[in-house]
């Protein structure tokens, strides 16, 4: 994110992509993006899109914090006030025999079956 503010400051300074790439390496050295990654970068500050965010990507939301599951986990806790974080955790690990594998609870005995 920081080197795309950087990268639009040397687009309206009127700098090229290659002396914009120069400058990114001088100031980030090894952690600099590639010279290929400035020109895509640059390609929407010419086209008069200046956002530095980047465009909105579909797919799946990066958390599960959604309106409707917060309503939900509120809930829950209205109804029973003794809920905590290691009550919920044993009762996924424990009872429901769930370990969290690449970010996602599965089934601690895997079957055969496919």
């Amino acid at each position: 994110m920081e080197q795309r503010v950087n990268l639009k400051f040397c687009f309206k300074l009127g700098k090229t992509a290659t002396e914009t790439h120069e400058i990114l390496v001088k100031v980030y050295d090894v952690e600099a993006v590639s010279k290929e990654c400035v020109f895509e970068w640059l390609k929407p500050f010419r086209d008069g899109k200046e956002d530095v965010e980047g465009e909105p990507r579909s797919g799946r939301p990066p958390t599960s914090t959604t309106p409707d599951n917060i309503e939900r986990v509120r809930r829950m806790l209205a109804d029973d006030r003794r809920l905590s974080v290691d009550c919920v955790s044993n009762i996924v690990h424990e009872h429901l025999q769930k370990s969290k594998i690449c970010a996602r609870f599965v089934p601690r005995k895997l079957s055969d079956d496919k």
